[in-house]
């Protein structure tokens, strides 16, 4: 599936209230548990996968597929046997 550009993702973003956008490589099979941020997320997976939990839901995420996640929401992260690759727009003390 096409995802686009990250300039584009980033233009997006920037339009929407985002004050950050960044790309995110995680390593091969690497688990961050339970955690939350300071900021909201909106997220498009580029290449590799990763499951994200959020209370009693794990989706399974591959190219293409996005997520969002809160200010201060609480979630886990599982990357895949290739790790995972994001784009990634985080919204700061909104």
């Amino acid at each position: 599936m096409s995802v686009g550009s990250f300039e584009a993702f980033t233009a997006a973003a920037h339009a929407e209230g985002f004050d950050e956008v960044v790309a995110r490589t995680w390593e091969a099979n690497q688990e961050l548990p339970l955690h939350t941020h300071p900021f909201a997320v909106r997220a498009t997976v580029i290449d590799g996968e990763m499951w994200l939990t959020v209370g009693e839901e794990t989706r399974h995420l591959q190219p293409g597929d996005s997520f969002e996640l809160d200010n201060e929401q609480a979630h886990a992260e599982r990357y895949g046997p290739k790790g995972a690759t994001y784009w990634v727009a985080r919204r700061h003390g909104h």
